[in-house]
C-alpha cells in the first residue's frame, strides 16, 4: 500500500536528483525533518515494496516503480500550484506549502479536470516545469546557478527552488521572482536557489 509518508519519500528522492544533490539518508533526514532512524525504517519499507534501491555505498535511487510514483505526485503537486495561482491569485511564494497538503488528496478524474484546464506544459508559480529535470537537462537549456552568476552581467530569473517558504518570502519582499532580472555585482555570499541562463537568470 502506498501510504502519504511513502509518497513523500519517493517525491523528496526525486526532487533531491532534480537539485543535483547527492541522495543519502541523511539528505532525506534533513528534506522530510525527520530522525536518521525513522529514514532508515522509512528506506526499508520502500526497498521491500520494490520502490528505492539502496547502494553498498548508502546512495538512495528510484525503481522504474518508484519513480512513476514520484512523478505522478510531481504532476499534481505542479498542476495545484498553477490551479492557486491562475485561477485563484494565490501568491507565488505561499502555493507550494498548500500544494503539499492538497497533493495527495487529488483523485485521478481530478487530475484529469486539472490537466484539461491548465494544459500539461506551463510553469509553475516558481517558474519550474512539471517534468522534473536534471542539472545537466537545464545546463543544455542554458541554465545555470546563481552562484555560477558572473559579476558585472544582468541575468533574468527563470525559477526558483521552492522548498524553503521563509526564502521565497525573503525573495520576494526585494523583488526576485520569475521572470524578474538582476545585475551580479559579486560571486560571494551567492546561496540562493535561484538558476540562470547565459545572458539572464534561471532557477538554481
Amino acid at each position: 500500500m502506498i501510504t502519504v509518508s511513502k509518497e513523500d519519500y519517493l517525491k523528496a528522492i526525486l526532487e533531491a536528483e532534480s537539485e543535483g544533490e547527492a541522495v543519502i539518508s541523511a539528505t532525506l533526514a534533513h528534506w522530510l525533518s525527520v530522525s536518521p532512524p525513522a529514514v532508515t525504517m522509512a528506506l526499508r519499507r520502500l526497498k521491500k515494496d520494490g520502490l528505492v534501491r539502496v547502494q553498498v555505498d548508502g546512495h538512495v535511487g528510484l525503481t522504474a516503480a518508484g519513480r512513476k510514483i514520484a512523478r505522478k505526485l510531481t504532476l499534481r503537486h505542479h498542476l495545484i500550484e498553477r490551479m492557486l495561482s491562475e485561477m485563484f491569485g494565490m501568491e507565488w511564494y505561499k502555493v507550494h506549502d498548500e500544494a503539499e497538503r492538497l497533493e495527495h488528496a487529488v483523485s485521478p478524474d481530478f487530475e484529469a479536470k486539472l490537466l484539461a484546464k491548465l494544459g500539461r506544459g506551463g510553469a509553475c508559480p516558481h517558474g519550474n516545469l512539471s517534468e522534473l529535470e536534471s542539472p545537466v537537462s537545464r545546463r543544455r537549456r542554458g541554465l545555470l546557478l546563481l552562484s555560477q552568476a558572473e559579476a558585472g552581467k544582468r541575468y533574468r530569473v527563470s525559477g526558483i527552488y521552492e522548498r524553503d517558504r521563509h526564502l521565497l518570502e525573503f525573495l520576494e519582499a526585494r523583488g526576485i521572482r520569475p521572470g524578474a532580472e538582476l545585475g551580479s555585482s559579486s560571486r560571494q555570499n551567492l546561496g540562493f536557489p535561484l538558476a540562470l541562463s547565459s545572458s539572464m537568470i534561471n532557477r538554481g
